[in-house]
């Protein structure tokens, strides 16, 4: 009832703005009327949907889009002087004044030619050289360049590459800021992939931005700790065909390859545009682990690891927009993304004393399948920024998984079939209103609906199922204003988070969990600005990190000799409250960005390793709620030119944590812990141009030990050389890559308790990646933008 009556207000607060849209004129007995056609002045073709902005002293009154045959015409318009500007990107500005009076009051600009700009068509067509970072009032957006595109042919292997985010090469777990409560969004909407799965699906040709939103306002959804890793992906939409294939190998233990295409078609009022990616290869990863009990136990053992994954993944992004007319735009897309994976797991475990090996091998075959609708319709009022977007999201996934498992000798021990179906729905509305030159109102409604079924069955025969089902109904209001040199903007959400699960299994009652919540989430933004060269900004924002579908499924997730993997049903959410201070410096050769962070956390979710109370010979591994957590970090990241031939993209940070928790000692007790832990972290990426198709790339990574209440890390770091050319007189790319020049780059930890345990993991970090990139076609980037969140600035209520 609470949302049908916000929705209520809102739709009246709407029908009563409209009478205040039209522009009072001076003179209420003649309305004046501007009109002209524009048109490309090479070949006198009409420009559809260019942007005609009308200016009295200097200040905007209202405007138009040209309509297919290039033509306009702007009426209600006051008797006098005024500025006329038509902007179509890709073409130099016109501007010219004209003169209203009673006797002329109707004037005709005829032919208006707009005259091609070079600077600017190459921009639109042709990826940047070098990537650049912007901070914006509430994230870090980076613009991805051919600099990291070179750095591998994943989301994940790019992403690794960028200040304040660390991707774990063995299992693509991704963490901000040092922690791993991270949101991952495609195109502003949250995916039903896990991090995983769609960092190593998105190819990192297709990624356009990285935006990094460390503390989001209200208008955003509210989960993830850390923040929002939110990737855009390119929608080109230049007038006519035009696209780009890129192709690569890369060359570890064994050839890898990856290849796609983007197309894009524009034509009158309908712009059509498809992406397709494949990866293709195998992958080793290797570990050893050392587990010593303190009493002397018969039971002390090393444990192998030895794990051969094949992945062919197919990925498409196809999509059209409709301009219905210079105000109303629909527009649809469809990612559909596969694979069929398979697997050889070899887990051996050498008991000391005994002298007893044993030997697990796990073969496993899964279909990866994700489904995204997407239907959006947006409307451009006649006040100018004033909008109002309506938007549907569906997303569904199945993940099937058949394991076999050998003993040493190769015999048949037991058979898992594990059926995973995930299904995810958002609804919402936004409208923005510009109440005057410096202040504006956001208002938005979201519905989301998510729901997961898994089945589990050993040897043939049923064993358990879980279902998880939740419905999160959510309301914001966003207000910001302008004054001077500073800004300001305040946000409230409210959300309703109603959630009910089932877990069955042979020879257990039924379990079942529900529970509601109904939370506020109040954001606040300050803006300081005092010279184009200097910017400060001060934030606060309240989040919440809820039990994910994976750490509440108390179905298995993977089991090996000693050890298994569950969920805790029992979980509780954990809300964060977050505070930024951030300072942007403006050079003579680039930028400079720094901050400083705080965050306490309370139920801090965490996984542990406990004794197993379904089966006494293994560990396991699951999750629980720690008390409270307390996190501060600095951080400082820049992009400089040195001079025309050497730039360099860095970014350098430190965090502490406070952590308190309960975990198991080596008496099988439950026993409280307190930590202090300090991490961090380095990136430098450098380029240096030696002639003007000639690139040399040097980049090099540090990344400290780190502390938890139950393992530590150690230090890890490597260096990167590679080389880029441009060929076919710039429509063409090839780049060389050679990752980990020294191989140094692997996984070490430890920890004391519930034993003496140390462990190593590598992977096929050391390896020559070999790409090349070409762009085909022309045409004219068109002026109507038609959705905020493919310029890099997500909206709406849901994700955003």
């Amino acid at each position: 009832m609470k949302l049908k009556a916000i929705l209520i207000c809102l739709l009246v607060w709407y029908t009563g703005t409209q009478a205040q849209t039209s522009v009072t004129p001076s003179n209420p007995l003649v309305l004046g009327t501007i009109n002209g056609k524009v048109i490309d002045k090479k070949n006198n073709e009409p420009l559809p949907y260019a942007s005609v902005t009308i200016k009295e002293d200097g200040k905007v009154i209202t405007g138009a889009m040209t309509k297919d045959n290039g033509s306009f015409s702007v009426s209600n318009l006051p008797i006098k002087t005024l500025h006329v500007e038509v902007v179509f990107m890709g073409y130099q500005k016109y501007e010219t004044d004209v003169t209203l009076t009673n006797d002329d009051n109707s004037i005709n600009l005829k032919n208006i030619a707009l005259e091609d700009e070079a600077k600017q068509l190459n921009e639109v067509n042709v990826v940047r050289e070098k990537s650049s970072v912007e901070q914006k009032i509430d994230r870090k957006v980076i613009t991805v360049g051919k600099d990291l595109l070179s750095a591998g042919s994943t989301a994940a292997e790019l992403i690794n590459n960028i200040p304040s985010v660390s991707v774990d090469q063995q299992n693509n777990t991704v963490s901000l800021r040092g922690n791993e409560n991270v949101r991952i969004f495609i195109d502003g909407k949250p995916s039903n992939l896990s991090a995983a799965q769609a960092l190593q699906q998105i190819p990192s040709t297709s990624i356009k931005q990285i935006e990094l939103i460390t503390n989001p306002s209200a208008k955003y959804n509210p989960e993830g700790m850390s923040g929002i890793i939110n990737i855009v992906l390119h929608k080109n939409s230049n007038l006519g065909f035009n696209g780009n294939i890129n192709t690569g190998v890369v060359f570890g233990k064994t050839p890898k390859f990856n290849g796609s295409i983007d197309m894009n078609y524009r034509v009158n009022k309908f712009n059509f545009y498809t992406t397709y990616s494949m990866n293709h290869g195998k992958n080793a990863n290797k570990g050893l682990i050392h587990w010593n009990e303190y009493d002397d136990s018969i039971n002390d053992y090393d444990m192998t690891f030895d794990i051969k994954n094949f992945n062919k993944n197919h990925f498409t992004k196809l999509g059209s927009d409709f301009y219905i007319n210079d105000k109303n735009t629909l527009s649809f897309y469809t990612i559909q993304s596969f694979g069929n994976p398979t697997a050889e797991f070899r887990n051996g475990v050498n008991y000391f004393d005994s002298g007893v090996y044993e030997l697990q091998i796990q073969k496993t075959k899964g279909s990866e399948k994700n489904q995204t609708y997407n239907l959006a319709y947006k409307h451009l009022f006649e006040k100018p920024e004033r909008t109002l977007d309506i938007e549907l999201n569906y997303n569904l996934t199945k993940e099937p998984e058949n394991s076999l498992f050998f003993d040493e000798n190769y015999s048949l021990t037991k058979t898992n079939n594990i059926k995973k179906d995930g299904n995810n729905f958002i609804a919402n509305i936004d409208f923005v209103n510009p109440m005057s030159e410096t202040a504006k109102m956001e208002l938005g409604l979201e519905s989301r609906f998510d729901g997961t079924n898994n089945k589990f069955n050993l040897d043939g025969n049923y064993d358990s199922d879980f279902d998880f089902n939740r419905s999160i109904q959510s309301a914001y209001g966003n207000y910001s204003k302008q004054l001077g040199k500073w800004s300001y903007q305040l946000g409230l959400r409210f959300e309703s988070y109603d959630v009910n699960g089932t877990f069955k299994k042979v020879g257990q009652e039924d379990k079942s969990f529900k529970d509601y919540i109904f939370t506020a989430y109040p954001s606040a933004f300050f803006t300081y600005t005092p010279s184009e060269k200097n910017s400060f900004n001060f934030n606060y924002s309240r989040r919440v990190d809820r039990p994910n579908m994976e750490q509440v499924n108390e179905i298995r997730q993977w089991t090996g000799l000693t050890v298994e993997q569950i969920g805790n049903s029992n979980l509780k959410p954990q809300f964060t409250n977050s505070v930024e201070a951030n300072y942007t410096r403006k050079v003579k050769i680039g930028s400079i960005t720094s901050g400083a962070f705080f965050r306490y956390i309370k139920d801090d979710i965490s996984q542990v390793l406990t004794s197993n109370p379904y089966d006494a010979n293994k560990q396991l591994l699951t999750f629980t709620n720690f008390d409270h957590n307390s996190e501060y970090g600095v951080e400082i990241s820049g992009n400089l030119d040195f001079n025309k031939w050497w730039n360099l993209n860095f970014g350098v940070d430190s965090y502490f944590k406070n952590n308190k928790g309960i975990i198991e000692n080596r008496f099988g007790d439950l026993v409280e812990k307190e930590i202090n832990a300090t991490l961090f972290n380095s990136r430098m990426n450098h380029t240096f141009k030696l002639t003007k198709d000639i690139r040399l790339i040097w980049f090099t990574m540090y990344r400290a030990g780190e502390r938890s209440l139950q393992f530590s890390n150690k230090e890890m770091w490597k260096m990167d050389l590679g080389a880029r050319l441009n060929v076919l007189k710039g429509k063409g790319t090839l780049s060389v890559r050679y990752n980990d020049l020294f191989d140094t780059m692997r996984s070490r930890f430890n920890s004391d308790e519930p034993a003496a345990i140390s462990g190593e993991f590598r992977w096929e970090n050391q390896t020559l990646n070999i790409n090349f990139n070409y762009r085909f076609g022309s045409g004219k980037n068109k002026a109507l933008e038609r959705k905020q969140r493919d310029n890099g600035d997500a909206q709406g209520g849901g994700m955003f």
